[in-house]
């Protein structure tokens, strides 16, 4: 596998659509929650602005999968806004890869934290999800 450097940074650009709402995550009719950029799409975008830190060491057939992640969501980002998310590369614990994450929009700093992330083949992870379904069935039926 090939180095990353410490301090490589990236970012990721996010249009904030109706599908980004926290409004949309309602699934119950008790539910309520704000017409605002939601705290998942924010995590998401931490996410991919990491995993773009490493596409460059990545070998065929792998992919990088999130481990760990601390967030802070500061303020509101509204329909129409443009949020913009931030990784930097600062080192390594063991097999994990670290890094700084900060979002912002039009108004300023929207969300911080910290965020690991592993390198692992990508039919490995597909082959132990499958697995972990299976299993998950079986103990369903058990209790039919």
């Amino acid at each position: 596998m090939r180095p990353i450097e410490v301090g490589s940074t990236s970012s990721v650009r996010c249009a904030v659509g109706p599908e980004h709402l926290a409004a949309r995550l309602a699934s119950e009719p008790e539910e309520n929650y704000p017409s605002v950029f939601s705290t998942p799409w924010l995590l998401a975008q931490f996410e991919r602005a990491a995993a773009k830190v490493l596409r460059p060491i990545l070998e065929s057939g792998q992919v990088s999968v999130g481990a760990r992640v601390t967030m802070e969501h500061l303020a509101p980002t509204p329909l129409g806004g443009e949020v913009t998310a931030y990784a930097r590369y600062v080192g390594s614990d063991g097999a994990l890869y670290l890094f700084e994450i900060w979002a912002t929009d039009e108004g300023g700093l929207i969300g911080k934290g910290t965020h690991a992330r592993a390198i692992v083949p990508e039919a490995a992870v597909e082959k132990r999800a499958e697995k972990r379904f299976a299993q998950l069935s079986n103990q369903a039926d058990g209790f039919n």
